[in-house]
């Protein structure tokens, strides 16, 4: 189908491709790296889900620096882009505020996508382990623990408050990812019609 296209690429009398057909090449283009950038999140996702099942964290930290570098390589050729609708030759200022709009959700996308990591991570603060670093050892089973304490109702609302803003954070942490695919959905919905538009006055 790709291959169709590609030869029916409207060329001028000096065998150069019409402005129409650059931009919808470029614009494909782009389509394929936000496609990078969503085989990028799956990945992140299937190594965190797999830290927090076996919680060896050195295959996961070598997923992050993976995934970094692929990220890093998503927007740099995406700023060139945005770069190149600019010049005089596209002077499509339209398109590149697009792109650069994506851009700005995918940053977002990316930090929020990490705090939820974080977060879960950390866990509720009345389910995290207790480190018993402190405590006096009296013989080799018993030991005088240091976290012992009476519990009291200003205890048990303390932790409660603390799960809440957990739950909390995670939760607003979480909205704003999926704001972020919402807008980057309704910007990657405008280049299809862009690439649509450019192919009927092609034809």
């Amino acid at each position: 189908m790709e291959e169709k296209k590609e030869e029916a690429m409207e060329v001028d009398s000096e065998g150069n491709y019409s402005k129409s057909t650059q931009l919808i090449h470029l614009l494909r283009r782009f389509l394929g790296i936000q496609q990078r950038r969503a085989e990028a999140y799956a990945k992140l996702k299937s190594g965190f889900d797999e830290y927090m099942m076996s919680g060896v964290e050195l295959n996961y930290e070598h997923l992050c620096s993976e995934v970094t570098v692929e990220f890093n390589s998503c927007s740099k050729e995406v700023l060139e882009m945005e770069s190149l609708l600019m010049k005089p030759e596209f002077c499509r200022n339209d398109l590149a505020g697009i792109l650069r709009s994506v851009q700005e959700q995918e940053k977002q996308k990316l930090h929020l996508t990490a705090r939820i990591q974080i977060l879960k991570k950390a866990g509720h603060p009345s389910e995290r382990l207790v480190s018993h670093e402190n405590c006096k050892f009296t013989g080799t089973t018993k030991h005088e623990c240091m976290h012992v304490n009476e519990i009291t109702e200003a205890m048990g609302t303390e932790e409660a408050e603390a799960d809440a803003k957990y739950v909390g954070a995670l939760n607003e942490a979480i909205r704003g990812v999926q704001d972020a695919v919402t807008n980057i959905n309704e910007h990657l919905e405008e280049v299809r019609y862009e690439i649509e538009a450019l192919e009927a006055e092609t034809e």
